[in-house]
């Protein structure tokens, strides 16, 4: 493993109890019965323990959504062609895609970063770390080269300290690939154990015969490939995505900086199972913005420990689960900071 990478992970420490109890007690002090607020609350002292502040701040938000192509989509796994992802790419520049408009709606910064497109892009607006023109079909050799997968890793980690250098308090991690369902299902099925068949669910639209040919490619590559399970990096890089290890890479930097970190789907869950399995630390610094429609989804977020802040039938990606959620940890953090203590507001505390 890189010297870099390694020092990263090994640099993570955990959120802070005491924060936690601190605004466990403060809370209760609060104008409402004690636990009444739900899940707003334990939203609020996971904030104040992963930020070690007593009166943390979310906003504003950054949003950064990796992109890259993949190899397997050779095998007729996608029910796209893979030029959609430079095609979305330059949507994303110029605005008009969902997680444009729900980063606008947020205030947060979005920014594009280009770790393995397999088309080119000249626009000053794309920020440009690739690794390669995607990666290797999985089915044949592996996705990536140990340095491939570094180098990727990282790309997300410095991507994500630029955004918080900016000033982001929370970040928002998303990602565009043709055919990213199939390595993030391969990844969820390793690390977790569950089947591949558990694992695959209907991606962007594929049929039914196309579902049952995706199961067998991934059975078929994952038998070929031989990942050590025990090894969450080595089954990185043998069937993930130059976006999904750009994805463990942010996650990384943002829990090193203790800035909290809302996880979209189902692709950028397989990038947090990654990151959670390198340093246990991991869990305590991630929100789950929605569980998407892909069976693997509730899976991995079920094996991380994170329970979905909204379930509003979603399968996009880009980001747009996590966006979406964001204003339920900026509810907790008001919740927190703004309502009257008892004793302030002159009300009897039973």
């Amino acid at each position: 493993m890189n010297k870099q990478l390694q020092e990263l992970i090994q640099s993570i420490e955990p959120v802070s109890e005491e924060k936690i109890s601190y605004t466990a007690r403060y809370l209760d002090t609060l104008t409402k019965p004690p636990g009444s607020l739900g899940r707003l609350e334990e939203i609020a002292k996971q904030l104040a323990g992963i930020t070690n502040q007593e009166a943390p701040q979310v906003f504003p938000a950054g949003v950064l959504v990796f992109a890259g192509d993949h190899g397997i989509v050779e095998e007729g796994v996608s029910a796209f062609p893979q030029e959609v992802t430079i095609q979305m790419i330059r949507n994303f520049l110029d605005g008009g895609a969902a997680i444009n408009v729900f980063a606008r709606q947020i205030s947060a910064e979005l920014q594009v970063v280009d770790v393995g497109a397999a088309g080119e892009i000249h626009d000053e607006r794309l920020v440009s770390r690739k690794i390669a023109a995607g990666t290797e079909n999985f089915l044949k050799r592996d996705a990536m080269t140990n340095e491939q997968m570094d180098a990727a890793v990282l790309a997300g980690a410095e991507s994500a300290e630029t955004m918080i250098a900016r000033g982001i308090k929370c970040l928002i991690v998303g990602e565009m690939g043709i055919g990213n369902t199939t390595p993030a299902s391969a990844l969820v099925s390793v690390l977790t154990g569950c089947s591949v068949v558990q694992a695959v669910g209907h991606g962007t639209g594929i049929t039914a015969e196309m579902k049952q040919h995706k199961r067998k490619v991934i059975e078929e590559a994952i038998s070929r490939r031989g990942p050590d399970q025990e090894n969450p990096l080595d089954v990185l890089k043998k069937l993930g995505g130059y976006e999904i290890a750009a994805i463990t890479g942010a996650i990384l930097a943002a829990a090193q900086a203790r800035i909290p970190v809302i996880v979209d789907g189902f692709i950028c869950t397989s990038g947090a199972l990654v990151a959670s399995r390198v340093n246990e630390h991991i869990t305590g610094y991630l929100f789950a913005g929605h569980v998407s429609q892909e069976p693997g989804h509730k899976i991995a977020l079920e094996d991380i420990g994170i329970a979905p802040l909204l379930d509003l039938g979603l399968k996009l990606g880009e980001g747009t689960g996590a966006a979406l959620s964001f204003p339920v940890l900026e509810a907790a953090v008001r919740m927190r900071n703004e309502m009257a203590t008892f004793d302030a507001a002159g009300v009897t505390n039973k």
